[in-house]
């Protein structure tokens, strides 16, 4: 087969969680002997045309110079592009700023996937008149599609209810973390397990605020580590109203998952604040490198961690769990248990062997398409 991997500033991983599932994917799929394309910014920082056996195709991507506009013109250059590599599948991660090209898909020519990811409008950061658009965007992603991914049941549920495209559940993914090295903690002037984490992008509806406010409410003298660019909007104001503290460190982006999965191992407490969207790629990574979580607590945190973490849902929660709970040693059975979801539910070979399978029945079968 041949695919194009469309909707990510490209890999290797700079940037997020699209991005980091987008790397993963590729590999995985050309090892199953597909011919794999990913679209990547002109600017990315990785400018050769392959990468482990996934072909790059760099795409003209001016939001460095004109900002969220820039995104537009890329994702309708990489559209453009796509009509003309005839490929079987067009996997589209997300839909902000595609969907409103998408009438220039190469639907004759490919099958139309599109990873609806969570939802968009439902975000803090956006004011009425965006969330409408996003809306509006989300109906044309679906319109045209010939069919969805949702990696969550929840979301699963709401396209069913909602539309009639196909809706296929495939969650995200992770491996096994098995190298633990406690060499990996140097740099960043913390001992394993006297210091908690949080990873995340620097937005309102991750809940950053809440977790420092917490935690500085707190008996605990624990140093949190934020691993996330604050050099965002929210970022810098999260840094500029707490960064004074000795106890709130903000590490900057860090992409390196040996040492972001080690940073997890060893942390004390890893808290993830996500609360719109569906399986995130992060928590996953936690769950998988024996971190214990203390989560937001929403359906789809509680989907995916199945109790075994701690929740909150204000600072006051994230203080009380704090100074009830300052011993990692003590919850084995959680660590434990989500290290068995991981195998069980969302082991990444088989997430992307589901992927692998889906793809070749779009192929074969032409009664997908609607």
């Amino acid at each position: 087969m041949k695919i194009g991997i469309l909707g990510t500033r490209g890999i290797p991983n700079n940037y997020g969680g699209f991005e980091q599932w987008a790397e993963y994917l590729s590999q995985g799929l050309v090892k199953r002997g597909c011919e794999v394309y990913v679209y990547n910014s002109h600017n990315h920082p990785f400018q050769e045309k392959r990468w482990k056996g996934v072909n790059i195709v760099h795409c003209y991507d001016p939001e460095f110079r004109i900002g969220t506009a820039g995104q537009f013109i890329y994702d309708l250059n990489c559209i453009l592009d796509s009509r003309r590599r005839k490929f079987d599948i067009l996997l589209q991660l997300g839909y902000t700023s595609s969907s409103v090209w998408g009438w220039l898909l190469p639907r004759r020519k490919s099958s139309i996937l599109t990873n609806m990811d969570g939802f968009e409008w439902q975000r803090d950061k956006f004011n009425k008149y965006v969330r409408g658009f996003l809306q509006y965007a989300e109906k044309l992603a679906v319109f045209f599609s010939d069919a969805l991914i949702a990696d969550s049941s929840i979301i699963k549920t709401y396209y069913d209810k909602n539309y009639t495209k196909p809706v296929f559940f495939i969650p995200y993914g992770a491996s096994v973390f098995s190298n633990a090295d406690k060499a990996k903690l140097k740099g960043y002037n913390v001992e394993p397990y006297r210091y908690n984490l949080l990873v995340a992008r620097l937005e309102s509806e991750n809940n950053i605020e809440a977790i420092i406010a917490g935690i500085l409410k707190s008996k605990s003298q624990l140093p949190l580590l934020i691993v996330g660019n604050h050099k965002i909007s929210h970022g810098k104001y999260l840094k500029e109203k707490y960064g004074h503290d000795i106890r709130i460190r903000f590490q900057g982006s860090i992409y390196d998952l040996d040492i972001l999965n080690n940073l997890r191992h060893f942390s004390n407490l890893y808290f993830h604040g996500h609360s719109v969207g569906g399986t995130n790629p992060s928590l996953l990574e936690a769950m998988a490198s024996s971190a214990l979580i203390c989560s937001h607590d929403n359906p789809y945190n509680r989907s995916v961690l199945d109790g075994n973490a701690f929740f909150f849902s204000t600072s006051e929660g994230v203080s009380e769990i704090i100074n009830k709970h300052t011993d990692k040693k003590n919850y084995s059975d959680k660590i434990e248990g989500n290290m068995q979801r991981i195998i069980n539910y969302y082991l990444i070979d088989n997430i992307i062997e589901s992927y692998y399978r889906l793809f070749l029945d779009m192929r074969k079968n032409n009664n997908i398409k609607t």
